[in-house]
Protein backbone atom coordinates (compact mmCIF):
# COMPACT_ATOMS: atom_id res chain seq x y z
CA UNK A 1 0.00 0.00 0.00
CA UNK A 2 3.07 2.67 0.75
CA UNK A 3 5.01 4.43 -1.94
CA UNK A 4 8.56 3.89 -2.01
CA UNK A 5 10.80 4.98 -4.27
CA UNK A 6 12.79 2.77 -6.25
CA UNK A 7 16.25 4.65 -7.04
CA UNK A 8 15.86 7.57 -4.28
CA UNK A 9 19.06 7.17 -1.60
CA UNK A 10 17.89 5.57 1.92
CA UNK A 11 19.03 7.76 4.69
CA UNK A 12 21.14 6.36 7.05
CA UNK A 13 19.79 7.80 9.81
CA UNK A 14 16.00 6.34 9.78
CA UNK A 15 16.94 2.96 7.51
CA UNK A 16 15.74 0.09 9.34
CA UNK A 17 16.90 -2.38 6.96
CA UNK A 18 19.96 -3.74 8.92
CA UNK A 19 18.02 -4.60 12.19
CA UNK A 20 15.12 -6.55 10.03
CA UNK A 21 17.39 -8.54 7.93
CA UNK A 22 18.61 -9.51 11.44
CA UNK A 23 15.28 -10.17 13.03
CA UNK A 24 14.63 -12.38 10.16
CA UNK A 25 17.78 -14.24 10.55
CA UNK A 26 16.93 -14.90 13.93
CA UNK A 27 13.06 -16.29 12.71
CA UNK A 28 14.95 -18.70 10.28
CA UNK A 29 16.94 -20.07 13.15
CA UNK A 30 13.83 -20.96 15.15
CA UNK A 31 11.25 -21.36 12.87
CA UNK A 32 11.79 -23.68 9.77
CA UNK A 33 10.71 -22.88 6.18
CA UNK A 34 8.44 -25.78 6.24
CA UNK A 35 6.47 -23.99 9.06
CA UNK A 36 6.84 -20.57 7.50
CA UNK A 37 5.33 -21.44 4.85
CA UNK A 38 2.60 -23.71 6.34
CA UNK A 39 1.18 -20.84 8.78
CA UNK A 40 0.55 -18.72 5.45
CA UNK A 41 -2.06 -20.95 4.58
CA UNK A 42 -5.56 -20.91 5.48
CA UNK A 43 -5.41 -23.87 7.45
CA UNK A 44 -2.11 -22.48 9.39
CA UNK A 45 -4.14 -19.12 10.13
CA UNK A 46 -7.42 -21.25 10.94
CA UNK A 47 -5.08 -23.07 13.42
CA UNK A 48 -3.41 -20.31 15.67
CA UNK A 49 -6.40 -18.84 15.36
CA UNK A 50 -8.57 -21.76 17.13
CA UNK A 51 -5.61 -22.40 19.31
CA UNK A 52 -5.34 -18.94 20.60
CA UNK A 53 -8.59 -18.98 21.20
CA UNK A 54 -9.22 -22.27 22.36
CA UNK A 55 -7.14 -21.23 25.30
CA UNK A 56 -9.06 -18.47 26.33
CA UNK A 57 -12.29 -20.20 25.63
CA UNK A 58 -11.09 -23.08 28.21
CA UNK A 59 -9.92 -21.24 30.82
CA UNK A 60 -13.06 -19.26 30.86
CA UNK A 61 -14.75 -22.06 30.88
CA UNK A 62 -12.68 -23.82 33.90
CA UNK A 63 -13.72 -20.50 35.61
CA UNK A 64 -17.13 -20.47 35.14
CA UNK A 65 -17.38 -23.66 36.19
CA UNK A 66 -16.72 -22.74 39.52
CA UNK A 67 -18.81 -19.64 39.28
CA UNK A 68 -15.60 -17.15 39.46
CA UNK A 69 -15.37 -14.46 36.36
CA UNK A 70 -11.76 -12.95 35.97
CA UNK A 71 -10.36 -9.13 36.16
CA UNK A 72 -12.99 -6.45 35.11
CA UNK A 73 -15.04 -9.13 34.25
CA UNK A 74 -15.97 -9.55 37.45
CA UNK A 75 -17.46 -5.73 38.05
CA UNK A 76 -19.20 -6.31 34.46
CA UNK A 77 -21.12 -9.26 36.15
CA UNK A 78 -21.86 -7.50 39.10
CA UNK A 79 -23.32 -4.72 37.34
CA UNK A 80 -25.45 -6.71 34.72
CA UNK A 81 -26.81 -8.81 38.27
CA UNK A 82 -28.13 -5.11 39.25
CA UNK A 83 -29.64 -4.60 36.20
CA UNK A 84 -27.20 -1.60 35.87
CA UNK A 85 -28.54 0.63 38.49
CA UNK A 86 -26.03 2.52 40.49
CA UNK A 87 -27.89 2.81 43.14
CA UNK A 88 -27.21 -0.99 44.36
CA UNK A 89 -23.89 -1.10 43.04
CA UNK A 90 -20.53 0.16 45.47
CA UNK A 91 -17.75 1.35 43.16
CA UNK A 92 -17.16 2.16 40.01
CA UNK A 93 -20.95 3.46 38.13
CA UNK A 94 -21.91 0.95 35.00
CA UNK A 95 -22.36 4.59 33.44
CA UNK A 96 -18.43 5.26 33.05
CA UNK A 97 -18.86 3.39 29.68
CA UNK A 98 -21.29 4.26 26.71
CA UNK A 99 -24.56 2.50 27.12
CA UNK A 100 -23.60 0.13 24.00
CA UNK A 101 -21.21 -1.31 26.36
CA UNK A 102 -23.63 -2.38 28.23
CA UNK A 103 -25.22 -4.60 25.93
CA UNK A 104 -22.87 -7.32 25.60
CA UNK A 105 -22.78 -7.37 29.63
CA UNK A 106 -26.43 -8.36 29.42
CA UNK A 107 -26.00 -10.93 27.31
CA UNK A 108 -23.26 -12.58 28.93
CA UNK A 109 -25.34 -12.25 32.17
CA UNK A 110 -28.54 -14.10 30.53
CA UNK A 111 -27.98 -17.35 31.57
CA UNK A 112 -26.74 -15.89 35.39
CA UNK A 113 -23.28 -15.04 37.08
CA UNK A 114 -21.77 -18.84 36.52
CA UNK A 115 -21.35 -18.73 32.61
CA UNK A 116 -20.52 -15.03 32.76
CA UNK A 117 -17.04 -14.82 31.83
CA UNK A 118 -17.12 -18.11 29.04
CA UNK A 119 -19.79 -16.01 27.26
CA UNK A 120 -17.77 -12.84 27.46
CA UNK A 121 -15.18 -14.35 26.09
CA UNK A 122 -17.05 -16.91 23.01
CA UNK A 123 -18.15 -13.41 21.89
CA UNK A 124 -15.22 -11.47 21.46
CA UNK A 125 -13.71 -14.67 19.86
CA UNK A 126 -16.44 -14.45 17.53
CA UNK A 127 -16.20 -10.47 16.70
CA UNK A 128 -12.19 -11.82 16.41
CA UNK A 129 -13.16 -14.11 13.81
CA UNK A 130 -15.26 -11.97 11.80
CA UNK A 131 -12.31 -9.59 11.89
CA UNK A 132 -9.86 -12.48 10.54
CA UNK A 133 -12.45 -13.37 8.22
CA UNK A 134 -12.71 -9.71 6.80
CA UNK A 135 -9.03 -9.12 6.49
CA UNK A 136 -7.88 -12.06 4.86
CA UNK A 137 -11.21 -12.78 2.40
CA UNK A 138 -11.95 -15.66 4.80
CA UNK A 139 -8.29 -17.32 4.32
CA UNK A 140 -8.54 -16.54 0.39
CA UNK A 141 -6.28 -13.70 0.38
CA UNK A 142 -3.36 -15.16 0.95
CA UNK A 143 -0.80 -12.05 1.08
CA UNK A 144 -2.85 -10.67 4.06
CA UNK A 145 -2.35 -13.82 6.28
CA UNK A 146 0.41 -12.67 7.57
CA UNK A 147 -1.05 -9.19 8.86
CA UNK A 148 -3.51 -11.43 10.46
CA UNK A 149 -0.87 -13.88 12.14
CA UNK A 150 0.30 -10.54 13.42
CA UNK A 151 -2.82 -9.83 14.71
CA UNK A 152 -3.55 -13.12 16.59
CA UNK A 153 -0.12 -13.08 17.94
CA UNK A 154 -0.91 -9.58 19.23
CA UNK A 155 -4.15 -10.47 20.81
CA UNK A 156 -2.20 -13.35 22.93
CA UNK A 157 0.06 -11.39 23.97
CA UNK A 158 -2.12 -8.96 25.65
CA UNK A 159 -4.11 -11.90 26.82
CA UNK A 160 -6.96 -10.87 29.56
CA UNK A 161 -6.24 -7.24 28.32
CA UNK A 162 -8.65 -8.44 25.47
CA UNK A 163 -10.60 -10.69 26.14
CA UNK A 164 -11.69 -9.71 29.74
CA UNK A 165 -12.38 -5.63 28.74
CA UNK A 166 -14.84 -3.65 26.91
CA UNK A 167 -11.80 -3.20 24.78
CA UNK A 168 -11.60 -6.43 23.30
CA UNK A 169 -15.22 -5.70 21.96
CA UNK A 170 -13.97 -2.46 19.84
CA UNK A 171 -10.46 -3.69 18.46
CA UNK A 172 -12.48 -6.24 16.01
CA UNK A 173 -15.27 -4.16 15.48
CA UNK A 174 -12.51 -1.04 14.39
CA UNK A 175 -10.29 -4.05 12.29
CA UNK A 176 -13.49 -4.66 9.98
CA UNK A 177 -14.35 -0.95 9.76
CA UNK A 178 -10.66 -0.45 8.76
CA UNK A 179 -10.72 -3.40 5.96
CA UNK A 180 -14.04 -2.02 4.32
CA UNK A 181 -12.03 1.51 4.22
CA UNK A 182 -12.75 4.67 2.09
CA UNK A 183 -15.00 2.30 -0.40
CA UNK A 184 -17.66 2.18 1.60
CA UNK A 185 -17.67 5.22 3.66
CA UNK A 186 -21.02 5.23 5.27
CA UNK A 187 -21.08 1.41 6.28
CA UNK A 188 -17.67 2.26 7.68
CA UNK A 189 -18.57 4.95 9.69
CA UNK A 190 -21.88 3.12 11.11
CA UNK A 191 -19.82 0.30 12.00
CA UNK A 192 -16.95 2.53 14.08
CA UNK A 193 -19.86 5.03 15.05
CA UNK A 194 -21.83 2.03 16.78
CA UNK A 195 -18.41 1.74 18.20
CA UNK A 196 -17.97 4.60 19.45
CA UNK A 197 -21.27 4.33 21.92
CA UNK A 198 -19.58 0.79 23.30
CA UNK A 199 -16.02 2.70 23.67
CA UNK A 200 -15.31 6.51 23.06
CA UNK A 201 -11.68 5.85 21.26
CA UNK A 202 -13.10 4.72 17.66
CA UNK A 203 -14.31 8.01 17.85
CA UNK A 204 -10.15 8.72 16.74
CA UNK A 205 -11.07 6.78 13.50
CA UNK A 206 -14.12 8.28 12.44
CA UNK A 207 -12.55 11.54 12.64
CA UNK A 208 -9.84 9.68 9.95
CA UNK A 209 -12.23 8.83 7.90
CA UNK A 210 -14.01 12.18 8.25
CA UNK A 211 -11.22 13.66 7.34
CA UNK A 212 -9.90 11.41 3.97
CA UNK A 213 -13.29 10.44 1.83
CA UNK A 214 -14.98 12.55 -0.88
CA UNK A 215 -18.59 12.09 0.52
CA UNK A 216 -18.33 13.22 3.82
CA UNK A 217 -21.27 14.12 4.39
CA UNK A 218 -22.21 10.11 4.64
CA UNK A 219 -19.89 9.69 7.38
CA UNK A 220 -22.43 11.98 9.38
CA UNK A 221 -25.18 10.72 8.15
CA UNK A 222 -24.30 7.35 9.07
CA UNK A 223 -22.79 8.87 12.98
CA UNK A 224 -26.41 10.03 12.78
CA UNK A 225 -27.94 7.39 12.18
CA UNK A 226 -26.20 5.40 14.79
CA UNK A 227 -26.84 7.90 17.10
CA UNK A 228 -30.36 7.61 16.65
CA UNK A 229 -30.94 4.08 17.05
CA UNK A 230 -28.79 4.54 19.99
CA UNK A 231 -31.04 6.91 21.81
CA UNK A 232 -34.01 5.23 21.01
CA UNK A 233 -32.04 2.27 22.69
CA UNK A 234 -31.70 4.67 26.39
CA UNK A 235 -35.51 5.60 25.80
CA UNK A 236 -36.56 1.87 25.45
CA UNK A 237 -34.24 1.26 28.90
CA UNK A 238 -35.43 4.56 30.52
CA UNK A 239 -32.31 5.59 30.41
CA UNK A 240 -31.85 8.84 28.09
CA UNK A 241 -30.88 11.00 31.37
CA UNK A 242 -27.81 8.76 31.83
CA UNK A 243 -26.91 8.78 28.16
CA UNK A 244 -23.93 10.88 28.25
CA UNK A 245 -22.93 10.57 31.94
CA UNK A 246 -19.23 8.67 30.52
CA UNK A 247 -18.50 12.22 29.12
CA UNK A 248 -18.84 13.65 32.95
CA UNK A 249 -17.90 10.84 35.11
CA UNK A 250 -14.11 11.19 33.69
CA UNK A 251 -13.45 14.84 34.02
CA UNK A 252 -12.66 15.18 38.21
CA UNK A 253 -10.07 12.00 38.02
CA UNK A 254 -6.46 12.77 38.80
CA UNK A 255 -3.43 11.16 36.77
CA UNK A 256 -3.58 7.51 36.25
CA UNK A 257 -0.19 5.61 37.06
CA UNK A 258 0.31 4.21 33.66
CA UNK A 259 -0.66 6.87 31.61
CA UNK A 260 2.69 8.97 29.50
CA UNK A 261 2.19 12.31 30.90
CA UNK A 262 2.31 10.47 34.78
CA UNK A 263 5.91 9.35 34.20
CA UNK A 264 7.64 12.53 36.01
CA UNK A 265 5.48 11.97 38.82
CA UNK A 266 5.48 8.25 38.95
CA UNK A 267 9.48 9.13 39.03
CA UNK A 268 9.00 11.53 41.94
CA UNK A 269 6.63 8.91 43.92
CA UNK A 270 9.95 6.19 43.12
CA UNK A 271 12.33 8.51 44.58
CA UNK A 272 10.54 10.37 47.24
CA UNK A 273 10.51 13.00 45.95
CA UNK A 274 8.17 16.44 46.36
CA UNK A 275 5.68 14.65 48.55
CA UNK A 276 4.19 12.82 45.59
CA UNK A 277 2.26 9.33 46.57
CA UNK A 278 0.24 6.07 44.94
CA UNK A 279 -3.04 6.34 45.60
CA UNK A 280 -6.02 3.56 44.96
CA UNK A 281 -9.14 6.11 43.76
CA UNK A 282 -11.42 3.67 44.95
CA UNK A 283 -14.75 5.40 43.24
CA UNK A 284 -13.43 4.37 39.75
CA UNK A 285 -11.40 1.48 40.51
CA UNK A 286 -7.93 2.99 39.55
CA UNK A 287 -4.30 3.49 41.03
CA UNK A 288 -3.61 7.61 40.58
CA UNK A 289 -0.84 9.58 41.25
CA UNK A 290 -0.83 12.65 43.34
CA UNK A 291 2.07 15.23 43.24
CA UNK A 292 2.71 19.14 43.19
CA UNK A 293 1.26 20.32 39.74
CA UNK A 294 -0.74 16.81 38.99
CA UNK A 295 -4.35 18.57 39.55
CA UNK A 296 -3.42 20.74 37.20
CA UNK A 297 -1.88 18.73 34.80
CA UNK A 298 -4.93 16.44 35.02
CA UNK A 299 -7.58 19.60 34.15
CA UNK A 300 -4.74 20.68 31.24
CA UNK A 301 -5.00 16.73 29.83
CA UNK A 302 -8.66 17.17 28.22
CA UNK A 303 -7.79 20.34 25.73
CA UNK A 304 -4.72 19.18 25.22
CA UNK A 305 -5.51 15.38 23.71
CA UNK A 306 -8.88 17.62 21.82
CA UNK A 307 -5.65 19.53 20.66
CA UNK A 308 -3.80 16.93 19.85
CA UNK A 309 -6.55 15.34 17.35
CA UNK A 310 -7.12 18.44 15.69
CA UNK A 311 -3.41 18.59 14.81
CA UNK A 312 -3.22 15.23 13.86
CA UNK A 313 -6.95 15.82 11.62
CA UNK A 314 -5.66 18.88 10.24
CA UNK A 315 -1.96 16.99 9.01
CA UNK A 316 -4.09 14.20 7.90
CA UNK A 317 -6.25 16.69 5.70
CA UNK A 318 -3.22 18.76 4.50
CA UNK A 319 -1.42 15.76 3.54
CA UNK A 320 -4.46 14.39 1.71
CA UNK A 321 -4.93 17.71 -0.29
CA UNK A 322 -1.12 18.75 -0.91
CA UNK A 323 -0.58 15.07 -2.13
CA UNK A 324 -3.45 15.21 -4.30
CA UNK A 325 -1.68 18.41 -5.76
CA UNK A 326 1.51 16.23 -6.14
CA UNK A 327 -0.12 12.97 -7.75
CA UNK A 328 0.73 11.01 -4.55
CA UNK A 329 -2.40 11.12 -2.30
CA UNK A 330 -3.61 7.72 -1.16
CA UNK A 331 -7.18 8.30 0.38
CA UNK A 332 -6.94 4.27 1.67
CA UNK A 333 -3.18 4.68 2.76
CA UNK A 334 -4.37 7.84 4.54
CA UNK A 335 -7.03 6.73 6.23
CA UNK A 336 -5.18 4.12 8.11
CA UNK A 337 -2.00 6.41 9.23
CA UNK A 338 -4.38 8.94 10.39
CA UNK A 339 -6.13 6.12 12.54
CA UNK A 340 -3.31 4.96 14.15
CA UNK A 341 -1.82 8.54 14.58
CA UNK A 342 -4.95 9.47 16.07
CA UNK A 343 -5.84 6.29 18.17
CA UNK A 344 -1.83 7.03 19.46
CA UNK A 345 -2.90 10.44 20.07
CA UNK A 346 -5.94 9.26 21.86
CA UNK A 347 -3.21 7.49 24.52
CA UNK A 348 -0.24 9.75 24.66
CA UNK A 349 -2.30 12.46 25.79
CA UNK A 350 -4.77 10.59 27.65
CA UNK A 351 -4.76 10.85 31.46
CA UNK A 352 -5.95 8.04 31.86
CA UNK A 353 -3.23 5.09 30.88
CA UNK A 354 -4.95 1.85 31.37
CA UNK A 355 -3.23 -1.19 30.01
CA UNK A 356 -5.99 -2.71 27.51
CA UNK A 357 -5.69 0.92 26.22
CA UNK A 358 -3.03 -0.83 23.86
CA UNK A 359 -5.92 -2.49 22.27
CA UNK A 360 -6.85 0.41 19.87
CA UNK A 361 -3.33 0.64 18.49
CA UNK A 362 -3.93 -2.52 16.70
CA UNK A 363 -6.32 -2.69 14.21
CA UNK A 364 -4.69 0.03 11.71
CA UNK A 365 -1.17 -1.88 12.14
CA UNK A 366 -3.08 -4.90 11.09
CA UNK A 367 -4.79 -3.45 8.02
CA UNK A 368 -1.67 -1.54 6.88
CA UNK A 369 0.58 -4.71 7.24
CA UNK A 370 -2.17 -6.52 5.36
CA UNK A 371 -1.82 -3.76 2.73
CA UNK A 372 1.95 -3.62 2.83
CA UNK A 373 3.87 -5.60 5.39
CA UNK A 374 7.19 -3.36 4.38
CA UNK A 375 6.02 0.24 5.19
CA UNK A 376 4.06 -0.85 8.29
CA UNK A 377 6.82 -3.22 9.93
CA UNK A 378 8.32 -1.04 12.24
CA UNK A 379 5.40 0.26 13.59
CA UNK A 380 4.44 -3.49 14.16
CA UNK A 381 7.11 -3.99 16.17
CA UNK A 382 7.24 -1.41 18.36
CA UNK A 383 3.68 -2.33 18.91
CA UNK A 384 4.69 -5.92 19.79
CA UNK A 385 7.41 -4.46 22.26
CA UNK A 386 4.72 -2.39 23.41
CA UNK A 387 2.86 -5.39 24.37
CA UNK A 388 4.82 -7.21 25.45
CA UNK A 389 6.20 -4.05 28.34
CA UNK A 390 2.41 -3.52 28.90
CA UNK A 391 2.27 -7.52 30.13
CA UNK A 392 5.14 -7.36 32.46
CA UNK A 393 3.74 -4.48 34.00
CA UNK A 394 -0.32 -5.58 34.02
CA UNK A 395 -0.92 -8.61 34.98
CA UNK A 396 2.38 -9.52 36.23
CA UNK A 397 4.38 -7.42 38.28
CA UNK A 398 1.55 -4.04 38.98
CA UNK A 399 1.92 -5.32 42.32
CA UNK A 400 5.63 -4.01 42.73
CA UNK A 401 4.42 -0.90 40.05
CA UNK A 402 2.43 0.56 42.56
CA UNK A 403 4.79 -0.09 45.81
CA UNK A 404 7.21 2.42 44.13
CA UNK A 405 9.77 -0.34 42.87
CA UNK A 406 12.28 1.06 40.58
CA UNK A 407 12.78 -1.10 37.99
CA UNK A 408 9.11 -1.58 37.43
CA UNK A 409 9.04 1.98 36.93
CA UNK A 410 11.84 1.99 34.52
CA UNK A 411 9.90 -0.56 32.07
CA UNK A 412 6.81 1.43 32.49
CA UNK A 413 9.02 4.54 31.40
CA UNK A 414 10.28 2.68 28.24
CA UNK A 415 6.73 1.19 27.33
CA UNK A 416 5.78 5.25 27.25
CA UNK A 417 8.65 6.18 25.72
CA UNK A 418 7.36 3.90 22.66
CA UNK A 419 4.23 4.92 22.59
CA UNK A 420 5.69 7.96 21.89
CA UNK A 421 8.00 6.99 19.53
CA UNK A 422 4.35 5.24 17.57
CA UNK A 423 2.96 8.79 17.58
CA UNK A 424 6.29 10.50 16.10
CA UNK A 425 6.80 7.73 13.72
CA UNK A 426 3.08 8.10 12.45
CA UNK A 427 2.99 11.58 12.45
CA UNK A 428 6.23 11.62 10.43
CA UNK A 429 4.38 9.25 7.70
CA UNK A 430 1.40 11.87 7.67
CA UNK A 431 3.93 14.49 6.60
CA UNK A 432 5.72 12.64 4.01
CA UNK A 433 2.32 11.35 2.42
CA UNK A 434 1.73 15.04 2.04
CA UNK A 435 5.38 15.75 0.17
CA UNK A 436 5.34 12.41 -2.13
CA UNK A 437 6.02 13.38 -5.95
CA UNK A 438 3.54 11.56 -8.34
CA UNK A 439 6.91 10.60 -10.28
CA UNK A 440 7.32 8.19 -7.23
CA UNK A 441 6.02 4.53 -8.31
CA UNK A 442 4.50 1.79 -6.17
CA UNK A 443 5.97 -1.40 -4.72
CA UNK A 444 3.34 -2.89 -2.34
CA UNK A 445 4.52 -6.06 -0.88
CA UNK A 446 1.69 -7.69 0.20
CA UNK A 447 -0.57 -7.30 -2.77
CA UNK A 448 -3.72 -4.58 -3.74
CA UNK A 449 -5.41 -2.53 -0.98
CA UNK A 450 -8.94 -3.07 -0.05
CA UNK A 451 -10.95 -0.51 -0.29
CA UNK A 452 -8.84 1.88 -1.98
CA UNK A 453 -11.30 3.04 -4.81
CA UNK A 454 -13.68 5.11 -3.04
CA UNK A 455 -17.85 4.50 -3.82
Amino acid sequence: MAVYPTTHEKDPTISTDTFFAALSRFRDRILPAPAQAWLKTPLGLWSVFGAVHLFFLIFAAVLSLHGEAFSDTFIYRTWAATGFDESRITGPSPWVYPILALLPMAVAHVFGNAPFLFLWVLMISALNFLAVAKLTSWGRRRSAIPAALWWLGFTALLGWLGFARVDGFTAPVVLIALSIGVAQPFLASFILSLATWMKVWPAAVVLALFTVVRRRVRVVLAGVLATALVVALALSMHALPKLLDFLLQQGDRGMQLEATFTTPWLWMSVLGLGGARMYMNQDINSMQVDGPGTEVMSVLMQPLLIAAALLVAGLIFWALHTGKRNGGADRAELLLLGALALATAFVVFNKVGSPQFMVWLSPAVAVGLAHSWRAWRVPATLLIAIGALTFVVYPLYYDALSHNNPFMADVQTLRNLMLVALFVWSVRELFLMGRRPSSVPSQHDAGTPAGAKES
